[in-house]
C-alpha cells in the first residue's frame, strides 16, 4: 500500500499537488519524522474524537503535540472524548493501522485544526501506510482544512 484510496480520491478531486516522501517503516508519526529527517512540528497527525452525540471529529495537530481535551471542550463548549483504537481502525480500513491521513473531509468527518499548523511552509501527512508521507504546500494544506475550525488546543510532548 502507498496512499489510501479515499485520500487519493480526495487529492485528485481537489487537484491538490503533493510530493511522496518515502521512509523506512515506522509505527508512529514521530518515528516517520525521525526516519524521513523531518522536523516533528512539520508533521500533522490525526486524533479521532467523538462528541456527546457520538459523532466523529478529527483533531489535526503537530506530531510532537498531544490533544488537550479540556481545552477543546472549553473552547467549543463541548464534551469530546477519544475514540477507541478498534473503532478507529474500522473507520480507516483503507489505511494500515495507526497511519491515519489527517484529512477529515476525505473521510466525511468534521475537523478541528490546531493553529500551529497554519504557520508552516509545508506540512507532511501520513499517506495511509507506514512507509510514506506526503509533502503538501501551505496553501494546499489550508485548502484541505478550510472547512474546519482553527483553534489552539494542543501542547508539546517533546521539546
Amino acid at each position: 500500500m502507498t496512499i489510501s484510496t479515499r485520500l487519493d480520491t480526495y487529492l485528485t478531486a481537489h487537484a491538490i499537488p503533493y510530493q511522496m516522501v518515502e521512509h523506512s517503516p515506522s509505527i508512529s508519526s514521530i518515528g516517520s519524522a525521525i526516519s524521513a529527517q523531518i522536523p516533528l512540528n512539520q508533521i500533522a497527525k490525526a486524533v479521532i474524537l467523538k462528541d456527546h452525540e457520538d459523532r466523529n471529529v478529527m483533531a489535526i495537530l503537530p506530531a510532537k503535540n498531544k490533544v488537550s481535551l479540556s481545552a477543546l471542550n472549553e473552547l467549543l463548549h463541548a464534551s469530546f472524548s477519544l475514540r477507541k483504537e478498534q473503532e478507529v481502525y474500522a473507520m480507516f480500513n483503507d489505511c494500515e493501522q495507526g497511519a491515519i491521513p489527517p484529512v477529515g473531509e476525505a473521510y466525511n468527518m468534521t475537523t478541528i485544526c490546531d493553529e500551529l499548523l497554519n504557520k508552516l511552509d509545508y506540512v507532511y501527512i501520513e499517506a495511509g501506510d507506514h512507509n510514506n508521507l506526503l509533502r503538501i504546500a501551505h496553501h494546499d494544506f489550508e485548502h484541505m482544512v478550510a472547512k474546519g475550525k482553527h483553534l489552539r488546543f494542543s501542547s508539546e510532548v517533546f521539546h
